[in-house]
Formats: C-alpha cells, structure tokens, sequence
C-alpha cells in the first residue's frame, strides 16, 4: 500500500514537472510577443501606416527619416530566394541518393559528413562568404560589390542543405518497402517509383524541411550582416550591397541607439513583420498539409 502511495507520488510530480514545463515555454513565448507588440504599437503612434507600408526608403538612423519598410523585405527576400534555389534542389536531390541509392556503410559516413556543416557557427559563414567567395565570385560576375546580396545568399543555401537533406532522408526512408515493392512488381523502374511512388508519399516530410528551411534562410542573421552590407535599397539585383531585417535588427541593438526613441523602437516594428511573416508562411503551408 505504502509503495504504491510512493509511486502515484512520483508520477503525479512528474506530470506536474511536464505541466510546469510546458507552461514557462508557453509564458516566455507570450512574454516575448506582449513586448514585441507593446514596443510596435508605440512605434506607430509616432510614425503612420502609410508611411510604413508606402514609403520606398528605410533611413531611421539618418537626419532625414524614412520609414518604408520594403528596403529591407526586398533585401529579406532575396537573399532567401537565392539560398532557396540553392538549399532545395541539393539538399532534396542528396537526400533521395541517400535513402534510395547510397549502401548503408555510404550512408553511415556521408550523413553525419554533410550535418557538421549544420554545425559550423554562421559567423564563420559571414567571414566565409566575404574575404573568400565573394572575391572569387569578383573575377565571373561583372559589377560585383564587395558588399552584396549574392555571396551571402549562396552560404545561406550550403548552410541550409544540411536540414533539408536530414529531414526529408528521413521522410524517404521512412517510406514502407512494400510500396516500392509494388511499384517494382508493375513493371516500374528505380527512377520511375522514386518519382511516382516514394517521393509522393513522403511530400508532407519533405515540405516540413522546406518550411524549416524557409523559415531558417528569412531569419539567419550574422551571414547577411558581415557580407550584404547595411545599406537597406530597394532592388532585386544580388549584385549590389543591401540589407535584411534581420542586418537591421543588429545595426541598431550595437548600443550606439538611445533607448526609448524612435530609432530603437524601429527594431520591435521589424521584428514584428519579420514574425508575422515567419508565421503567415507556416501557418498557410500547415494549413495546406492539413486539407491535403
């Protein structure tokens, strides 16, 4: 009687320790959005909407102030869509040799080979993609700055191979055999069931990596820092110095920026469009995974 007393003790700590858990996440998350949301709305009795959303200049810092936020969603964007088109065909296309054609020995070793670069911190990366690609990509692409949108972008993308080839290997290999058993007994070849059958049946893992990668390029920040330059242009050319929200973000958080004043609450304001975005895209790719 007295052990069984003892272990519903224990277990109901335990759940209460789990409970606890989930709540102080659920707090600092709550916290974190009551500030960054607190901070923006002070923000916007001093600066109005149209100028946030129609203005072409994003200059806080400056004698003249411009608030326009696209500047720096442009220079956001492009720099993601670049490390997209690098991060996702690679990543999907080591991941399907890995699961489908590589032996189990090959994948042992070259798993664990392509994730240490996950593990590489990103301000070498920064460094990387400055003082080395950037000057060789100098000697192919004309009108390259030193400063630009197109080296960083193309770390970001290697950087973000790892996650898209881990998670969706496993979305393959997590595929029952019989499947490609069945494809194989109707006469289909290798290519034809991978295409067919496998990769199909594991769309809903492999879009979970692309939103992670998505979500991972959009807010990467110390890359974009040292190599894009801190000049926020409205421009979709990767060969000139531009600036993301996330550059932004740490420009203003040095410590040179008075607390309190406008140019230090710009930071929540870009924080907050950089999580909504962040959100919009989840919950709109999650949402499709859910009808599908």
């Amino acid at each position: 009687m007295f052990h069984c007393h003892k272990k519903l003790c224990c277990e109901n700590f335990f759940l209460a320790f789990l409970m606890a858990s989930a709540l102080i996440s659920v707090g600092i998350t709550l916290g974190v959005l009551v500030v960054l949301f607190t901070e923006t709305f002070i923000f916007f009795e001093q600066v109005s909407w149209r100028d946030f959303l129609f203005d072409t200049k994003w200059t806080p810092l400056f004698a003249s102030k411009h608030f326009g936020i696209w500047p720096l969603l442009a220079g956001t964007f492009l720099t993601s869509a670049i490390a997209m088109a690098v991060a996702l065909p690679f990543g999907i296309l080591a991941a399907v040799y890995l699961s489908e054609f590589a032996t189990s020995k090959t994948r042992r070793i070259l798993k664990p080979l392509l994730e240490i670069l996950s593990g590489v911190p990103t301000v070498v990366y920064g460094y990387f993609a400055l003082v080395f690609l950037t000057p060789l990509l100098q000697q192919f692409v004309p009108g390259l700055s030193g400063f630009n949108a197109l080296s960083p972008g193309l770390i970001m993308g290697m950087m973000i191979i790892p996650l898209v080839c881990s998670l969706s290997e496993d979305a393959l290999y997590a595929v029952p055999m019989h499947l490609r058993e069945a494809a194989y007994a109707l006469g289909a070849g290798k290519v034809t069931t991978i295409c067919r059958v496998v990769i199909p049946a594991a769309y809903s893992g492999i879009k979970a990596s692309v939103v992670l990668a998505i979500s991972r390029a959009i807010g990467e920040t110390m890359i974009v820092t040292l190599a894009a330059g801190q000049q926020p242009q409205l421009t979709l050319d990767p060969r000139v110095p531009i600036e993301t929200m996330t550059a932004y973000i740490v420009q203003v958080s040095m410590g040179d920026t008075p607390r309190g004043t406008i140019e230090y609450q710009s930071i929540f304001v870009v924080g907050a469009t950089l999580f909504a975005i962040t959100f919009i895209i989840n919950y709109l790719l999650g949402a499709k995974r859910r009808t599908s």
